[in-house]
This record gives structure tokens, C-alpha cells and sequence, in this order.
């Protein structure tokens, strides 16, 4: 039977009618005109600075000292996105001055091993197209959150580990020292007290740090960093620089650092889980958050800072305390310990 030429153009006048009022709405959904999503901040940053058992107790000067290191680390990271910054250049910066900051676990005043030296590790990942990179067992890399990126912008790998990160660090153009640099007496009193509790290793979380962000070009990343657990065996590995366990970044979804019992975290998938949560079933960022943090994993286990695609901020944490800072473009800025 041959079709009417009168209804074969109605055919095609309706289905290009459709598409064409469709059209727009798409176009609204994504960043790729160089506008931004509705509702969205122009960026956000939220940090942390390890998560454990922090006393309320702890002598003003100290906790003054924590505050004031998080509020110069939270502000270099605004002033960089609202210049007009990438969120992975805000990750790195943000983490590069809390690993040189003692108060933290990670670089300079990381904890010792079992044998009395630093074991590194540290990753970051960028949410446009989920490149990634990480060190694992960093011995004499001032910055390992650097090397991480170097790791991802410079090499076809997502990870090196022990000598072999060593010798990637050899090829790139990153600062270098002995690994006694990290140690400080703090440190090694709480090296110790771990030995002469059983020989058992410290499996508080405390001090690691990490950073989530977005920018201004609606793109998110996340960085993670940390010298691991007091007393640990050598070679032991956390989530810190496990992909998906202690950092991710989707720009569809958001953008998490984790702190805490990393081998819980890694067997939970904990920074992927919240941006699956969020993109599977439609929860908001602080719903995928608290699903995570307070039911799959135990209390007392941790934490995360995250950022999704909008700007929203999640500070979750079912520890005692957790070394936290959030800000964004509308003005928020805030830092705090507990709850």
C-alpha cells in the first residue's frame, strides 16, 4: 500500500516539531554551551583533615592551632575557584599545604611504620572523564599528592607503588626528601604507645587529609592523602590512594575524600558507593552520604567530604570528631571539629 505524500510530510512535520521542543531541555542539562547547570554554585570546596577519636578536651591552644590551619587551607582553596581556578588545581594546592602542616597525617608529621619509617600514599581524580592518579609506599616525595597527579597527567598507569613510585618520581619534576623529614616527636611518642600496647597498630583514624571540589566550569575533583595507621606493617596499603574506596570524582554525580579504618573503606567501595547512590537512585548528596557513612559501614569508622555537580555540600562522619571545612560561592565558610 503506498502512503498519501500529504501524510508522509504531517508524519515528518510532527517528529521534527518533537525533537525540536525537546531540544532545548537538553541543552539546559549539560555544561557543554558553557553555561551552567540551573541552580547551580558557581563552585564549592569542602576539606578535611582526618577523622577519629578528638577529644573535646584538648588544650585550647591546640584546637585554636587546628582552626587556624584549616581556615588558611579552606581559603587558598576559595581564593583559587573564585578566581576562576579548576577544581584539580584547588585539590592539589589544598592538600599540598595540609601535607606540609605537622598538626596532619600526611607528608610532613606522618605517622611511623612498624619499622620506624613513612610510608606515603595519595590520589586525585578528575571528574570530566575519570582520569586518575595515585602513590602507594612513597618514601622521600615531599608532596605525594603532586606525584599523584603527575601519575595521571604524565603516565598511562592509575597507580605506582613502593620502589616503583619511587623511580616515576625520579623521571618527574617534584621535591624530594629524606624520609626522616616527615617524623616529628609527636609522632614517633605515638609510635611508642602503640608498641607497648601488644605491638598492635594504631587503627584510630586520625589526621589523613583530603579535598572535594568544583569549579566554575561545573567540573569536580577529589584528592586524598595520608601516612596511614601508626605501628602499620610495612607495605600495608589504605584507601587513601584506592580509587573509588578513598577518592572519586564523577562529574555526573560528586566529588568524595574519605578518612578513616581504610580497610573498611575499601571493601565498602565507600567514595564510589555515594556517587553510585546518588546516579542509580536518584538520592540527593547528603541522603548517599549518610546512607553509606551510618549503614554500611560501623560507627566510629570514619568520615567524608563531598561535593556533587550543583555545588552541594555533605560533611558526614560517625566519629567522634572529624577536622572538616566547607565553602562556596554564596559565601559559606566554615570550619569545626565536632558536631
Amino acid at each position: 500500500m503506498t502512503i498519501p505524500r500529504t501524510s508522509t510530510l504531517l508524519f515528518l512535520f510532527l517528529i521534527s516539531a518533537t525533537v525540536l521542543s525537546v531540544l532545548p531541555a537538553c541543552q539546559t542539562e549539560t555544561t557543554e554551551s558553557g553555561q551552567p547547570l540551573p541552580g547551580r554554585l558557581d563552585y564549592a570546596i569542602a576539606l578535611h583533615g582526618g577523622a577519629g577519636v578528638i577529644s573535646r578536651d584538648i588544650d585550647p591552644e591546640v584546637r585554636d592551632g587546628y582552626l587556624a590551619s584549616l581556615e588558611e587551607a579552606l581559603t587558598i582553596g576559595r581564593d583559587l575557584l573564585d578566581a576562576g581556578g579548576s577544581s584539580l588545581d584547588a585539590v592539589e594546592q589544598v592538600i599540598r599545604f595540609l601535607e606540609d602542616d605537622e598538626r596532619y597525617n600526611a607528608g610532613r608529621g606522618a605517622v611511623f611504620t612498624s619499622e620506624g619509617r613513612h610510608e606515603l600514599d595519595a590520589s586525585i581524580m578528575d571528574g570530566r572523564d575519570l582520569n586518575a592518579g595515585a602513590v602507594a609506599g612513597v618514601l622521600t616525595v615531599r608532596n605525594p599528592i603532586s606525584l599523584a597527579r603527575k601519575v595521571m597527567e604524565e603516565s598511562r598507569h592509575v597507580m605506582f607503588a613502593g620502589e616503583g613510585a619511587e623511580r616515576f618520581a625520579d623521571m618527574m619534576d617534584v621535591e624530594r626528601v629524606d624520609n626522616s623529614w616527615f617524623g616529628t616527636d609527636r609522632r614517633r611518642q605515638q609510635l611508642e604507645r602503640a608498641r607497648e600496647q601488644a605491638g598492635l597498630p594504631d587503627v584510630q583514624p586520625f589526621g589523613t587529609v583530603g579535598v572535594a571540589a568544583l569549579d566554575r566550569d561545573g567540573n569536580l575533583a577529589a584528592g586524598t592523602s595520608t601516612g596511614g595507621m601508626t605501628n602499620k606493617m610495612p607495605g600495608r596499603v589504605g584507601d587513601s590512594p584506592v580509587i573509588a574506596a578513598g577518592t572519586y570524582a564523577d562529574n555526573n554525580s560528586c566529588a568524595v575524600s574519605a578518612t578513616g579504618h581504610g580497610e573498611k573503606f575499601i571493601r565498602n567501595a565507600v567514595a564510589y558507593q555515594i556517587c553510585a547512590i546518588m546516579e542509580y537512585q536518584g538520592a540527593t548528596l547528603q541522603e548517599a552520604a549518610r546512607i553509606v557513612i551510618h549503614e554500611k559501614l560501623d560507627e566510629g569508622d570514619g568520615g567524608i567530604v563531598a561535593v556533587d555537580h550543583l555545588g552541594n555540600i555533605a560533611l558526614e562522619f560517625s566519629s567522634p570528631g572529624m577536622f572538616r571545612g566547607a565553602a562556596d560561592s554564596e559565601g559559606r565558610f566554615d570550619v569545626a571539629i565536632w558536631d
